[in-house]
């Protein structure tokens, strides 16, 4: 499995689907199904019985994952750009921006 181009607090563009060019924060990323959940991004009615965290139960709306397929990375000047890695000058890899040169934390 190869690394991915999207982590865990990037801010990243929508590029297709319903939500096209809708921007959010990345909740939470799994590696393995390469899904993200992305704030206000793909968002459900998903219905639940009474519990603990939800005495009366009923529709609760949420985001649901989104293939990183369809995200794109937004650097500092608020521009989408593509993703590159290279080693910086300790010999760390990291992820830059292809569109401005700019080190991504």
């Amino acid at each position: 499995m190869s690394k991915l181009h999207v982590k865990k607090g990037d801010t990243v563009l929508v590029l297709s689907g319903n939500d096209k060019g809708k921007q959010g924060k990345i909740l939470r990323v799994d590696v393995k199904k390469e899904r993200a959940i992305v704030e206000g991004v793909r968002i459900i009615s998903k219905h639940t019985r009474p519990n603990a965290e939800h005495p009366q139960g009923g529709i609760i709306k949420q985001e649901a994952p989104i293939h990183i397929s369809n995200l794109m990375v937004v650097d500092s000047t608020g521009k989408p750009s593509r993703i590159g890695r290279k080693k910086d000058e300790n010999g760390k890899l990291v992820r830059y921006s292809k569109k401005s040169g700019e080190i991504i934390k």
